[in-house]
C-alpha cells in the first residue's frame, strides 16, 4: 500500500480522493516518486460534467461584470501565492525556478484578458434595419466546456482556458497532464477562493478513459487541447464526430533562419534561451537553425559552442541552473534515442550532453544540451518534434531555399528570422506557410491580446487559442431582430423574401 500523498480530483468545489486508479508522480531531478496521482473513471467525469451543467444557469446569467470581478480576485491570489505555485510547477516539471515564474506570469496576463469580459461581450446593435425594425447580435455561453492540457506548462496552459471560458458565462471541466498535476490543481482551488462558485471549475485527473469520457458525452459542447499532433488530430476527429466545437493545437518544429547579414552574437544569445530554455519542452522552442551560407553557419555554431560551454545543468531549484531535469524517466530515454538516431544518420554532433551527471542528483532525468551540424531533411531530428534540448544546423545558400524547406515542413507552428534587412523581413513575414512569426524574436508567443496558433498540422480547428479568439471559441452568436408594430395597425400579407428595398 503506498504512503504517497494523493492528489485527487476537484468536482462541485470539494476534494474528491475516492479510490480509483492511480500512477506516481516523480519528482524529474531525483527520480523518486513523491506523489500519487488518482485517474479518474468514466463515472468520476461524469460527476463533474453533471456539477458543471448544473452550476450552468445560475453562472450563465450572472452578470458580466461579476464574473469579471472574480477574474480580478483571482489575479490577486495568483500573483499572492505565486511562489508556492512555482515550488509545485519545478517539483514534478523540472524547469528552473525562473522559468516557472515566467510560465505563470502569461498565464496571469490571460486571467487580466478575462476580466475585461463586459467588453468583449457586447454585441452589435442596429436601429431601423427596416421599417421600426431593430436589430442585434449576442454573444451566449456554450454550457459546459473542457479542456485537455499538457505536461510541459501546467500552469500557462489551463489558464489559457478556463479563465475565458467561465468568463464568458460557460462553466468548466479541465483534464490537465497526470504527470504534473499538483499546481493545476492548488490554482484551481485559488479560484473557489477568488469566488468561483462550486461546480463551474472542476479538476479531473486522468487519463485516456477521462478524456474520451469529455469526448463522447453529449452535455460536453466544446473541448479545447494542447499536445502532440497525433493525439490532437485524435481529439478533434473524435470530438467533431460527437457534435463538439474542437480546438487542438498540436506539434511543431519551429525554424529559425539566420541571414548572412544578422548581428551574430545577439542571435546566438537569442537562439541559446529558445532551444535549451524549459529543457527544450516547449511548441514555440528552436530546435532548428537554418544558416544561409556556410561562413553563416561557421559563426552561429562558434557562438553556440562557446555559450553552451558556460550553461550549468542542474535541479531547477539550484539559483545557478540554465536547465533542468527531462519531466520523465521514459521522455530522457526518447530524446536520448533521437541524439543516438541522429549520429546513426550522419548528422555531425558536435555537443553531446548524453553523459551529464548533476551530483547529488544521479537517478535525475539529466541531458546536456546537444548540437547538430548538417542536419538535413528527411532524417528523424528535422522532421519529428524532439521536445528536448537537441538544436540542429541546417545549411543552406538563400532565403528562399530556407522558406521552401519551412513549407515543406508538415507543421507550421513558429518560425524566425534574424537579419537587419528591412526587405528581407518583410518578405519572410508576408510569405512564410507559419501562423506565428518573429523577426529578431526567437519565441513569437502572442501576448494575451492577441491569440496564439499555427497553420498546417499545428492546429485543428478554425479559432486559435486565447486572445480575441478564445471569445468567439466559447460562445455563440444570436442575432434577434424585433419589431413592435403600432397599436390598432394591421397589414396584409407579404409573401415575398423580406428586403430592406
Amino acid at each position: 500500500m503506498s504512503t504517497l500523498p494523493i492528489v485527487g480530483h476537484l468536482i462541485g468545489g470539494k476534494s474528491v480522493t475516492t479510490p480509483s486508479r492511480s500512477q506516481e508522480v516523480f519528482n524529474p531531478a531525483t527520480g523518486k516518486a513523491e506523489k500519487q496521482v488518482l485517474l479518474a473513471s468514466k463515472a468520476t467525469v461524469e460527476e463533474a460534467i453533471a456539477n458543471a451543467q448544473a452550476a450552468f444557469p445560475a453562472w450563465r446569467n450572472t452578470p458580466p461584470l461579476k464574473r469579471a470581478r472574480v477574474m480580478g480576485n483571482f489575479k490577486v491570489l495568483l500573483e499572492k501565492h505565486a511562489d508556492e505555485i512555482c515550488q509545485m510547477i519545478t517539483a514534478e516539471h523540472g524547469k528552473v525556478l525562473s522559468d516557472a515564474l515566467g510560465e505563470l506570469q502569461r498565464g496571469i496576463e490571460n486571467v487580466e484578458y478575462a476580466s475585461y469580459a463586459p467588453e468583449l461581450l457586447k454585441g452589435e446593435h442596429s436601429k431601423n434595419v427596416g421599417p421600426a425594425i431593430d436589430s442585434w447580435s449576442e454573444f451566449q455561453a456554450l454550457g459546459v466546456t473542457a479542456g485537455i492540457t499538457p505536461f510541459n506548462f501546467p500552469a500557462m496552459v489551463p489558464l489559457w482556458m478556463w479563465p475565458m471560458a467561465v468568463a464568458c458565462g460557460n462553466c468548466f471541466i479541465l483534464k490537465p497532464s497526470e504527470r504534473d498535476p499538483t499546481s493545476t490543481l492548488r490554482i484551481a482551488e485559488l479560484a473557489l477562493e477568488a469566488g468561483l462558485p462550486p461546480g463551474v471549475l472542476n479538476v479531473v485527473n486522468g487519463d485516456k478513459e477521462a478524456v474520451d469520457t469529455l469526448l463522447t458525452d453529449p452535455r460536453v459542447k466544446a473541448v479545447s487541447f494542447v499536445g502532440s499532433t497525433p493525439i490532437a488530430e485524435y481529439i478533434y476527429s473524435e470530438g467533431c464526430k460527437h457534435g463538439k466545437r474542437v480546438q487542438a493545437l498540436g506539434g511543431a518544429k519551429n525554424h529559425a533562419v539566420v541571414m548572412p547579414d544578422a548581428d551574430v552574437p545577439n542571435a546566438v544569445n537569442a537562439l541559446m534561451g529558445a532551444a535549451f530554455g524549459s529543457c527544450g519542452e516547449r511548441c514555440m522552442a528552436i530546435p532548428l537553425v537554418v544558416a544561409v551560407g556556410d561562413s553563416t553557419a561557421e559563426a552561429v555554431i562558434a557562438g553556440l559552442k562557446a555559450e553552451m560551454a558556460k550553461m550549468t545543468v542542474g535541479s531547477g531549484f539550484d539559483a545557478k541552473s540554465d536547465m533542468g531535469p527531462l519531466v520523465t524517466k521514459p521522455h530522457f530515454e526518447k530524446v536520448k534515442g533521437y541524439v543516438d538516431q541522429g549520429v546513426a544518420e550522419g548528422a555531425t554532433l558536435l555537443v553531446d550532453g548524453r553523459g551529464v551527471k548533476v551530483a547529488g542528483h544521479e537517478d535525475g532525468y539529466f541531458l546536456g544540451p546537444c548540437l547538430f551540424d548538417n542536419v538535413k531533411p528527411g532524417m528523424k531530428i528535422y522532421q519529428e518534434e524532439i521536445f528536448g534540448p537537441v538544436l540542429g544546423v541546417v545549411r543552406v545558400k538563400t532565403l528562399q531555399e530556407a522558406m521552401d524547406l519551412i513549407d515543406a515542413h508538415e507543421y507550421g507552428n513558429g518560425t524566425c528570422i534574424f537579419t537587419r534587412d528591412g526587405e528581407a523581413a518583410r518578405y519572410f513575414t508576408d510569405n512564410i506557410l507559419v501562423g506565428m512569426v518573429g523577426v529578431n524574436v526567437p519565441l513569437p508567443v502572442p501576448v494575451a491580446y492577441h491569440s496564439f496558433g499555427g497553420w498546417k498540422r499545428s492546429l485543428f480547428g478554425d479559432l486559435h487559442a486565447y486572445g480575441p479568439d478564445a471569445v468567439r471559441f466559447y460562445t455563440k452568436r444570436k442575432t434577434i431582430t424585433q419589431r413592435w408594430p403600432s397599436a390598432g395597425v394591421r397589414e396584409g400579407t407579404v409573401f415575398s423574401f423580406p428586403s430592406s428595398k
